[in-house]
């Protein structure tokens, strides 16, 4: 899954492809690059971004869904927490939708997703009041049968058909914050964790900030020309470690923005 952040505050790629046409360009050289499925967001969820409004996030996203569905084969993705965009995107031709918070940042969002009848990425989040709350509270990191726990709790939510159609995320970098041990534990029981609730697993490790944190206690790293610091590339490269983790583990879909990088990577250790 080829991550694309039409926003102007993404942590991961400052902004790059919040245009329409830039947005547009590289869900094309992701497809191109390998990439099964495209994930469009237009709100950011890193620490201290500010949220912005429904209609905002609509205008992001609505137009580079319509081109991407009207232009690739490959589903096209939203990624949202609010109902009223999740609408908006599958009425512009989005075939999923994915939500960070499982449903709790927004009531309207398991109606929402039965009447829609796509497939919905229920992801997991501890129980707050808001996305802030998860990056500035201090909780310790859940274990995976909690996280299984808590998924299931979401999944029973949704009518029957939506939960048949329903994929799980455990949210890494989210509940179990940037807590390496927490995180890596997620991935080794990513096939765990769908038999537990009978789902399709999703994980997103790319660039997350506990990958930075394993790097950065493991010292200095090798660069060109030298020891350099942890930048976009080396976040790359351990997120294909991750990546490779949970997919030996069992997860079934990869959420990535470097996708030629760990499209080479699989096509090794599948063995092409």
């Amino acid at each position: 899954m080829g991550v694309i952040n039409v926003t102007p505050d993404s942590f991961s790629d400052g902004g790059r492809f919040a245009g329409v046409e830039a947005a547009v360009a590289h869900g094309h050289a992701l497809v191109a690059a390998g990439a099964d499925l495209l994930d469009v967001g237009g709100e950011s969820t890193r620490p201290g971004a500010a949220r912005v409004s429904a209609d905002e996030e609509m205008a992001r996203v609505v137009p580079v869904i319509t081109r991407l569905a009207r232009e690739l084969v490959v589903p096209v993705s939203v990624d949202t927490v609010k109902a009223e965009v999740a609408r908006a995107a599958v009425e512009a031709g989005a075939l999923l939708v994915n939500d960070v918070s499982g449903g709790l940042a927004d009531p309207a969002m398991g109606a929402a997703i039965d009447a829609l009848g796509v497939t919905y990425v229920v992801g997991f989040l501890p129980v707050v009041t808001s996305l802030a709350q998860v990056h500035t509270e201090a909780r310790p990191p859940p274990r995976w049968t909690e996280v299984a726990d808590g998924l299931a709790a979401r999944l029973r939510v949704l009518g029957p058909a939506a939960r048949a159609r329903a994929w799980v995320d455990p949210g890494l970098g989210f509940a179990p914050g940037a807590d390496p041990a927490a995180n890596l534990a997620l991935l080794r029981h990513a096939g765990d964790l769908g038999r537990a609730v009978g789902c399709p697993v999703v994980v997103g490790p790319s660039r997350k900030r506990f990958l930075r944190v394993l790097l950065e206690r493991a010292g200095p790293i090798a660069a060109p020309g030298g020891r350099g610091p942890i930048d976009e590339a080396a976040l790359d490269a351990a997120t294909v470690g991750a990546c490779l983790l949970a997919s030996g583990a069992g997860a079934a879909v990869l959420r990535v923005h470097n996708v030629a990088l760990l499209h080479a990577a699989l096509t090794v250790y599948t063995g092409g």
